[in-house]
């Protein structure tokens, strides 16, 4: 795995990430109607095709939301045709982009667009898991603007409420059996990514091993989920079969005070996964909460875990697609850097209880 710079990815930061969707529409009713992200920059109509993109964002999240319109040949389709809606590119921002491609190359990564200069941004783009790639962007002296080429920038409303939502905290994915130890390896060996947590759990009848890598810079986390396909099926099963292969299930937003924010999206119309009374009212034998009472937590359904380094709060929103094959997780840090089993588990159970729902079936934990 040689390279003329060991160091090129010592500094990989998240830039954007770009979304595949069948309706740009209807993924700005979700995220800008329900999550408060603001439209950034938009492209103008390309003559004929009707293909188009919009930037959305708020503070360190930035999103691209690409619909294929009446062009059956261009990516977005071809993507929505195999995935439903779905994150196609964690774009990674890197000191060199040009470097940043050879290196993972040179290392084994499957090549998807060789450097190319945009103004003063330069892009390359290698595959990662699945369909989902990682362009590389070069941003010179941490220049603004869009997020991507042909993005014009749209005016900011003064008068729109300031976000609590801050950057994206990880990426829960999903691989599929026998899958997890060759996708950590390729990140271990092209990215230099390091694994920071690992764990096998038996939820019921099912089970599942995670496995998290991270960029060195601490700034890019993959949550790698893998099913056991000797237990019974569950929802990472559901994901993979509706998905088609490995594919982002959910992105997490950090935010630095997550009931109040959960209860702000709850009033924009945001939809929560529920959990029982019972996990309140025996919080206090596991987990003592510091920041907020266990009313308040109960009030949102928001779930505390710690581990070394201090606690965690989250919650999962409801999938509003189709498939159900993606979904947003919010999380609040205080001090923990990792993620508790505790949370994991009634995490899952959460996303079970939806499943079950949803096909008219009865969950017990």
């Amino acid at each position: 795995m040689p390279t003329s710079d060991p160091f090129v990815f010592d500094d990989v930061r998240l830039d954007h990430i770009r979304f595949h969707v069948r309706s740009i529409d209807t993924a700005l009713e979700w995220l800008v109607g329900g999550y408060g992200l603001t439209v950034r920059a938009m492209s103008r109509p390309e003559a004929g095709a009707g293909s188009r993109s919009v930037e959305v964002g708020t503070n360190d999240i930035s999103l691209v939301l690409t619909e294929a319109g009446t062009a059956e040949d261009h990516p977005a389709s071809q993507y929505v045709a195999r995935h439903g809606d779905g994150v196609a590119d964690i774009a990674l921002r890197v000191p060199d982009a040009s470097a940043a491609y050879a290196a993972a190359v040179g290392r084994g990564a499957r090549s998807v667009a060789p450097p190319a200069r945009f103004g003063d941004l330069v892009t390359a783009s290698v595959g990662g898991f699945g369909d989902v790639v990682h362009t590389f962007v070069e941003r010179p002296g941490g220049a603004g603007g869009p997020a991507v080429p042909g993005l014009h920038p749209v005016p900011r409303d003064a008068a729109a409420p300031v976000s609590t939502l801050r950057s994206v905290d990880h990426f829960a994915v999903c691989v599929r059996p026998g899958d997890i130890d060759d996708t950590i390896a390729f990140y271990r060996n092209v990215f230099d990514f390091e694994v920071t947590f690992t764990e096998r759990l038996q939820i019921g009848a099912q089970a599942m091993t995670t496995k998290v890598v991270e960029s060195r810079s601490g700034d890019v986390t993959l949550t790698l989920i893998e099913p056991d396909i000797t237990q019974e099926p569950g929802h990472i099963d559901e994901f993979l079969q509706e998905h088609g292969c490995a594919g982002v299930q959910h992105i997490a937003f950090a935010t630095d005070e997550i009931v109040t924010t959960v209860a702000d999206l709850r009033r924009r119309g945001v939809a929560f996964m529920g959990t029982p009374d019972t996990y309140y009212r025996t919080l206090a034998d596991r987990v003592v909460p510091t920041r907020y009472t266990v009313d308040e937590l109960r009030g949102q359904q928001v779930l505390v875990d710690e581990d070394h380094g201090g606690q965690l709060y989250q919650i999962f929103a409801r999938s509003v697609h189709p498939r159900r094959t993606i979904f947003l997780e919010l999380i609040e840090r205080m001090g923990a850097r990792t993620f508790g089993s505790g949370n994991i588990t009634a995490l899952y159970e959460a996303a079970e209880r939806q499943r079950k729902a949803a096909d008219g079936e009865s969950w017990a934990a």
